[in-house]
Protein backbone atom coordinates (compact mmCIF):
# COMPACT_ATOMS: atom_id res chain seq x y z
CA UNK A 1 0.00 0.00 0.00
CA UNK A 2 1.12 3.52 -0.84
CA UNK A 3 0.61 6.52 1.43
CA UNK A 4 0.46 9.98 -0.10
CA UNK A 5 0.75 13.27 1.77
CA UNK A 6 0.06 16.53 -0.04
CA UNK A 7 1.07 20.04 0.90
CA UNK A 8 1.35 23.48 -0.60
CA UNK A 9 -2.21 24.61 -1.13
CA UNK A 10 -3.54 28.00 -0.08
CA UNK A 11 -5.09 31.26 -1.12
CA UNK A 12 -3.57 33.23 -3.97
CA UNK A 13 -4.62 36.11 -6.18
CA UNK A 14 -5.27 35.63 -9.86
CA UNK A 15 -2.02 35.64 -11.79
CA UNK A 16 -0.08 34.23 -8.86
CA UNK A 17 1.72 30.93 -8.38
CA UNK A 18 1.67 27.96 -6.03
CA UNK A 19 3.62 24.74 -5.83
CA UNK A 20 2.01 21.57 -4.56
CA UNK A 21 4.00 18.64 -3.22
CA UNK A 22 3.02 15.00 -2.84
CA UNK A 23 5.29 12.73 -0.82
CA UNK A 24 4.89 8.99 -1.30
CA UNK A 25 5.80 6.26 1.15
CA UNK A 26 5.16 2.55 1.57
CA UNK A 27 5.16 0.19 -1.42
CA UNK A 28 6.40 2.83 -3.86
CA UNK A 29 7.81 0.20 -6.24
CA UNK A 30 4.24 -0.61 -7.27
CA UNK A 31 3.72 2.91 -8.66
CA UNK A 32 3.74 3.28 -12.45
CA UNK A 33 2.39 6.83 -12.65
CA UNK A 34 1.42 9.72 -10.41
CA UNK A 35 -1.10 12.41 -11.09
CA UNK A 36 -2.75 15.50 -9.74
CA UNK A 37 -6.52 15.78 -9.87
CA UNK A 38 -8.75 18.75 -9.16
CA UNK A 39 -12.27 18.76 -7.79
CA UNK A 40 -14.13 22.05 -7.94
CA UNK A 41 -17.27 22.56 -5.81
CA UNK A 42 -20.16 20.57 -7.23
CA UNK A 43 -18.04 19.03 -9.97
CA UNK A 44 -16.33 15.73 -10.60
CA UNK A 45 -12.69 15.07 -9.95
CA UNK A 46 -10.68 15.64 -13.12
CA UNK A 47 -7.11 14.95 -14.12
CA UNK A 48 -4.87 18.02 -14.15
CA UNK A 49 -1.43 16.50 -14.81
CA UNK A 50 0.23 13.10 -14.90
CA UNK A 51 3.79 11.83 -14.91
CA UNK A 52 4.70 8.23 -15.62
CA UNK A 53 7.56 6.23 -14.19
CA UNK A 54 9.30 6.78 -17.53
CA UNK A 55 8.97 10.54 -17.23
CA UNK A 56 6.21 11.07 -19.77
CA UNK A 57 3.88 13.91 -18.82
CA UNK A 58 0.30 14.69 -19.74
CA UNK A 59 -1.76 17.80 -19.00
CA UNK A 60 -5.35 18.90 -19.15
CA UNK A 61 -5.85 21.41 -21.95
CA UNK A 62 -6.90 24.08 -19.46
CA UNK A 63 -3.50 24.05 -17.71
CA UNK A 64 -1.09 23.48 -20.59
CA UNK A 65 1.61 26.13 -20.61
CA UNK A 66 0.80 27.19 -17.03
CA UNK A 67 1.30 24.07 -14.89
CA UNK A 68 4.32 21.79 -14.72
CA UNK A 69 4.44 18.38 -13.08
CA UNK A 70 7.81 17.03 -11.98
CA UNK A 71 9.27 14.53 -9.58
CA UNK A 72 12.25 14.02 -7.30
CA UNK A 73 12.92 10.29 -7.18
CA UNK A 74 15.39 10.64 -4.30
CA UNK A 75 12.63 12.18 -2.17
CA UNK A 76 9.77 10.08 -3.60
CA UNK A 77 7.96 13.34 -4.19
CA UNK A 78 5.94 14.73 -7.08
CA UNK A 79 5.39 18.45 -7.54
CA UNK A 80 2.86 20.56 -9.37
CA UNK A 81 4.10 24.04 -10.18
CA UNK A 82 1.10 26.23 -10.95
CA UNK A 83 1.66 29.60 -12.61
CA UNK A 84 -0.70 32.28 -13.89
CA UNK A 85 -3.47 30.92 -11.72
CA UNK A 86 -7.04 32.00 -12.39
CA UNK A 87 -10.26 31.58 -10.38
CA UNK A 88 -11.23 28.54 -12.48
CA UNK A 89 -8.25 26.71 -10.96
CA UNK A 90 -9.93 26.81 -7.55
CA UNK A 91 -10.66 23.43 -6.01
CA UNK A 92 -9.31 20.61 -3.90
CA UNK A 93 -6.23 19.08 -5.46
CA UNK A 94 -5.64 15.38 -4.90
CA UNK A 95 -2.50 13.39 -5.54
CA UNK A 96 -2.95 9.91 -6.99
CA UNK A 97 -0.63 6.97 -7.43
CA UNK A 98 -1.47 4.48 -10.16
CA UNK A 99 -0.30 1.07 -9.02
CA UNK A 100 0.27 -2.27 -10.71
CA UNK A 101 -0.77 -0.80 -14.08
CA UNK A 102 -4.35 -0.41 -12.87
CA UNK A 103 -6.57 2.65 -13.53
CA UNK A 104 -6.18 5.55 -11.10
CA UNK A 105 -9.43 4.79 -9.26
CA UNK A 106 -7.82 1.56 -8.04
CA UNK A 107 -4.73 3.36 -6.77
CA UNK A 108 -3.92 5.43 -3.70
CA UNK A 109 -5.13 8.96 -2.99
CA UNK A 110 -3.90 11.72 -0.78
CA UNK A 111 -6.11 13.65 1.58
CA UNK A 112 -6.36 16.65 -0.74
CA UNK A 113 -5.18 20.22 -0.44
CA UNK A 114 -7.33 23.29 -1.04
CA UNK A 115 -6.33 25.83 -3.67
CA UNK A 116 -8.33 29.05 -3.81
CA UNK A 117 -7.67 31.70 -6.45
CA UNK A 118 -9.28 35.06 -5.86
CA UNK A 119 -10.12 37.43 -8.70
Amino acid sequence: QVRLVESGGGLVQAGGSLRLSCAASGNIFSINAMGWYRQAPGKQRDLVALITSGGTTNYADSVKGRFTISRDNAKNTVYLQMNRLNPEDTGVYYCNAEEHDLPPEFGSWGQGTQVTVSS
